[in-house]
């Protein structure tokens, strides 16, 4: 998971002033829309719409915007119509990337994405060109201080999990995307705390990256992919070792 790792480490720690500024509530927005709009409106019969409200809930969402965003998606109010797609492409030294979108406009959106790549020394490619080099898990966070490593293994394994891992200060509990509703349960049934939960698309195999230019050109195309409002998630098969992170400050 290193390329997912290194980016979600980033984006987490940017992820409150973007929360601030209503970007992060608009793209979870989007994602409700989207899930209520092909689920329905009651997140236990619809996991998708559940997994995206939890989501929402993680960056304290207000209510009243993830009840307009469920409506949104129902056709009770106007703003509904999002298409969902993948772009796929290399940034520079022949990383691998895939976004996720979610737009009321391909027109728009397209041109916007390719400009990103080309700038940041990248190429967008066709479909499939890199999807082979993921896999779509479920992740799930628990904090460090709410449980040990045996306790949580045994909980997690027995409800499906893959594996349980420290990150940071939080475990990461990793499974199949249709385990993970289980595996949560499992969790809260154990009086755990569970942070956040999110499926994702981790890398297969990583591409180390040694120069600090190159280095600085992926987390540059990577940055610039999240920040655009149509981007729903990034992943990238990018390895950083130590010493050029470092020197990336």
């Amino acid at each position: 998971m290193a390329g997912h790792s290194h980016w979600a480490n980033i984006a987490r720690k940017k992820s409150v002033i973007d929360a601030k500024r209503g970007k992060l509530w608009s793209k979870l927005a989007k994602a409700i829309i989207v899930a209520a709009k092909h689920g329905g409106p009651d997140p236990d019969a619809n996991l998708r719409l559940r997994y995206a409200i939890d989501a929402a809930k993680a960056v304290s969402m207000p209510k009243d915007n993830i009840q307009r965003a469920i409506r949104t998606g129902t056709g009770e109010l106007k703003g509904g119509n999002l298409e969902e797609s993948i772009y796929e492409g290399y940034a520079a030294g022949g990383v691998a990337v895939m976004c996720e979108i979610l737009t009321d406009n391909k027109n728009r959106t397209a041109p916007e994405i390719r400009k990103i790549f080309e700038m940041c020394d990248g190429k967008l490619g066709s479909t499939g060109c890199v999807a082979y080099l993921f896999q779509r898990v479920g992740v799930v966070r628990v904090p460090q201080a709410a449980c040990g490593e045996d306790r949580l293994l045994e909980m997690s394994l027995e409800a499906g999990a893959s594996d349980v891992k420290l990150v940071g200060e939080r475990w990461e509990v990793t499974c199949e995307p249709q385990a993970m509703a289980a595996v949560i349960e499992s969790l809260q049934r154990g009086g755990l705390q569970v942070d956040s939960n999110e499926i994702v698309r981790v890398p297969t195999n990583t591409v180390d990256v040694d120069d600090v230019e190159t280095a600085r050109k992926v987390l540059d195309l990577v940055e610039r992919l999240d920040d655009h409002d149509d981007v729903q998630s990034v992943a990238a098969n990018f390895n950083i070792p130590d010493e050029a992170l470092a020197q990336l400050g």
